[in-house]
């Protein structure tokens, strides 16, 4: 399955997709932001924090990697939740003064990036599915 990078390039691989490079950085900066977060928080929000932003990544490489479009739109349905649940989290880490301002909104600036691209990605593919069909 040749799926659009944002070039002129089709992936043959999910780690040809943009979207699962920026999710990469994503889910290393959460690693980062989270680090310092207080030692109560390793299994609460820290850990979900993680998670999520593991599973948008994750997601988009099981879904590239399955055999039908529908699938691969199933799993990039499933990344954006994520992306959203993890833009949650940011916002209770920041109420909560958990990190500085300025990590916790370039971790959503980037998160928001993410979910346009999945987005992007999801129409893309639904486009090519009705013209397969007429």
């Amino acid at each position: 399955m040749k799926m659009e990078t944002g070039s002129n390039q089709a992936a043959q691989s999910f780690r040809d997709l943009l979207v699962w490079q920026r999710s990469i950085q994503l889910a290393t900066a959460i690693y980062q932001l989270t680090r310092d977060f207080p030692r109560e928080e390793i299994f609460g929000l820290t850990s979900q924090m993680r998670r999520a932003a593991v599973s948008i990544a994750s997601n988009i490489a099981e879904g590239q990697g399955r055999m039908s479009t529908g699938e691969f739109q199933q799993f990039l349905g499933i990344a954006r939740g994520s992306s959203f649940e993890l833009q949650t989290q940011l916002v209770i880490a920041r109420n909560l003064e958990l990190s500085n301002t300025k990590s916790i909104a370039e971790a959503e600036a980037l998160s928001c990036e993410i979910t346009k691209m999945i987005n992007g990605l999801l129409r893309s593919l639904k486009q090519k599915q009705l013209a397969k069909g007429n």
